[in-house]
């Protein structure tokens, strides 16, 4: 009779044990966070506030320097996501200014032609993937940026 005592309770202990396998694998299949995490993230950022995070990257394909700077200098006190991802929208700007001019240099050489086509690629890139992220309310930091403003 001992042992039919035990089997209850090593039965439930084997079925809670598989209820935490269950969740720690949902847990994976979500990137490891729990569903509140990934939703609260993007609940704190307005609408507006994504938007012109947006127009910080986006500007910059069409512009260059002159947009993002723009939104950046009139919105940046507004909110702090405009804040940031202008700062990083003009950094990338004034780092792609400087490869331009590299290129410009270079040229002579014909090395520079491939130095300007490489960094607008680059420019085209990851202002499109900048935009994305700031779209989705999500932070973006360029991978090969100068922080001139921090």
């Amino acid at each position: 009779m001992s042992e039919l005592n035990e089997n209850p309770e090593r039965e439930e202990n084997t079925e809670s044990a598989g209820a935490g396998e269950q969740s720690s694998e949902k847990q994976e299949q979500s990137g490891g966070e729990g569903v509140e995490g990934s939703e609260q993230g993007t609940a704190e950022i307005s609408k507006e506030a994504r938007t012109f995070g947006m127009l910080c990257h986006l500007l910059g394909i069409f512009t260059w320097l002159v947009g993002p700077l723009i939104v950046w200098l009139i919105k940046r006190e507004d909110d702090k996501f405009i804040d940031e991802q202008g700062k990083e929208a003009v950094n990338f700007q004034i780092t792609l200014l400087i490869a331009y001019a590299v290129a410009g240099v270079t040229a002579a050489f014909c090395v520079g032609f491939f130095i300007g086509a490489a960094a607008w690629i680059c420019s085209l890139i990851f202002c499109i993937m900048g935009t994305v992220k700031a779209n989705k309310g999500e932070a973006y930091r360029y991978p090969v940026s100068i922080r001139f403003i921090k």
